[in-house]
């Protein structure tokens, strides 16, 4: 059964860091470009990035580009979003799953979405 858990969320300032963990349980992920979506209170899930299972070519949204970085580490099956100079409007609940990596962010697909974790930015 193909499950991914996601965990490293909190609370933080404006300004601060956190940094996400994806980990994935009967899917070995160097064969899967994963992608970290997020859903802010009264509004619809977006992506925010995504790392591809190849050559580890990544992709941002705009909002977040110069500030996230995402990582894997295959012998850990993990993936990873790094999170800087963050902001009250990355608040949400953030997720990862499988998808594929398009230029215009990334598409789950297989409907096999982790519990999520909280991010909440406040002063």
């Amino acid at each position: 059964q193909v499950q991914f858990v996601e965990s490293g969320g909190g609370l933080v300032q404006p300004g601060g860091s956190l940094r996400l963990s994806c980990a994935a349980s009967a899917i070995t992920l160097d064969y899967y470009a994963i992608g970290w979506f997020r859903q802010a209170p009264g509004k619809e899930r977006e992506g925010v990035s995504c790392i591809s299972s190849s050559d580890g070519s990544t992709t941002y949204a705009d909002s977040v580009k110069g500030r996230f970085t995402i990582s894997r580490d295959n012998a850990k099956n993990t993936v990873y979003l790094q999170m800087n100079s963050l902001k009250p409007e990355d608040t949400a609940v953030y997720y990862c799953a499988a998808s594929y990596c398009s230029g215009a962010g990334p598409l789950a697909y297989g409907n096999y979405w982790g519990q999520g974790t909280q991010v909440t930015v406040s002063s």
